[in-house]
């Protein structure tokens, strides 16, 4: 049936989000399913440190001189805070680009500080703002090293794009990706939610020299993967260096865990709707269920356990749990 997550208020349920969840190990069995494991879903921003990947396996984030925190930012979905535009600002400079390289488009920045600065300040949000920012300069940097022309980066028939889906096409084996385009333009590719698992069991496991770059950057800073009141940065500082997880549009969410036994574990969680806050409670049901977390991972993450509501004077007025149903 799926992962129930109960909206409560003054203690009766007033709202149920449905989630499917699936997790796999290193041969690509299925050690966990609620919900349908072979639900297709569009994988939206989850999809980013595979995109990465491409970057790296042509040398290009390399070539360019990108350190470890902008290899993270190629991963992020940002908050937009300062941290990220200046990160992001420093990777087109390495590329040589301005802002009209960019074919991501603007939107306000996710973090509330950073966006009434902004306003209180009279400056206007750029592309670097954009959430996907980081992800955009890494695909800058792959035609760069590919020696084509820039423009048109985020079309489906661009060398660029060409590389991402071969390199699709070799982590999952699979040649006909159905996809749209995504909020910034890129193409974006459907998968099943165990197809998605067995990318982010990839992503733990070490085997593909970029994907463990990738997952080492966005271990060593999780701050710049989302940022602040983010649960894809608490998750990651919370499991120290064992585990990684990427949010995308519409509460698709990948996790990719190492074990304390050495196993690795991916994870995909979908909640169908695409309602996002019910995406983390659900996620930690998941990783509750599976006894994936020490207490003090579970301590550090209480707070996404049970998500807190409250009114607009501040007054806890319900909270969402969440319940597998198997």
């Amino acid at each position: 049936m799926g992962i129930l997550c109960k909206v409560s208020r003054g203690g009766y349920t007033e709202s149920i989000h449905v989630a499917y969840a699936v997790a796999v190990d290193a041969k690509g069995a299925i050690i966990f399913s609620s919900g349908d494991p072979d639900y297709i879903t569009f994988i939206r921003s989850s999809l980013k440190p595979f995109q990465a990947s491409a970057a790296l396996d042509a040398g290009a984030p390399e070539s360019a001189g990108f350190s470890q925190e902008e290899l993270a930012l190629m991963c992020s979905s940002h908050n937009g805070e300062d941290i990220h535009v200046q990160t992001a600002k420093s990777m087109l400079n390495k590329l040589g680009l301005d802002l009209s390289a960019y074919e991501c488009g603007k939107h306000p920045p996710y973090d509330r500080n950073a966006r009434y600065q902004l306003l209180k300040d009279g400056i206007e949000w750029t592309a670097l703002n954009n959430n996907c920012s980081g992800k955009h300069a890494g695909m800058l940097s792959l035609a760069n090293k590919l020696g084509v022309d820039h423009k048109g980066y985020t079309n489906k028939e661009h060398p660029v794009q060409k590389k991402i889906f071969e390199k699709l096409t070799d982590l999952t084996g699979l040649n006909d990706f159905p996809t749209g385009i995504d909020g910034c333009s890129v193409p974006a590719p459907m998968l099943s939610l165990k197809t998605i698992a067995g990318l982010f069991q990839q992503l733990a496991d070490g085997n593909d020299p970029s994907l463990a770059t990738l997952f080492k950057a966005m271990t060593a800073h999780p701050h710049l993967v989302a940022g602040e009141k983010r649960f894809d940065t608490d998750f990651i500082t919370a499991m120290k260096g064992r585990a990684v997880t990427k949010v995308g549009g519409e509460a698709i969410r990948g996790v990719s865990i190492q074990t304390e036994n050495g196993e690795t574990i991916g994870i995909a969680v979908k909640v169908l709707d695409g309602t996002q806050r019910a995406a983390p409670v659900a996620t930690m049901a998941v990783l509750s269920h599976l006894n994936l977390l020490t207490k003090k991972e579970s301590d550090a993450l209480s707070g996404y356990t049970v998500s807190i509501l409250s009114n607009h004077r501040k007054i806890e007025i319900g909270d969402i749990t969440a319940e597998i149903q198997l």
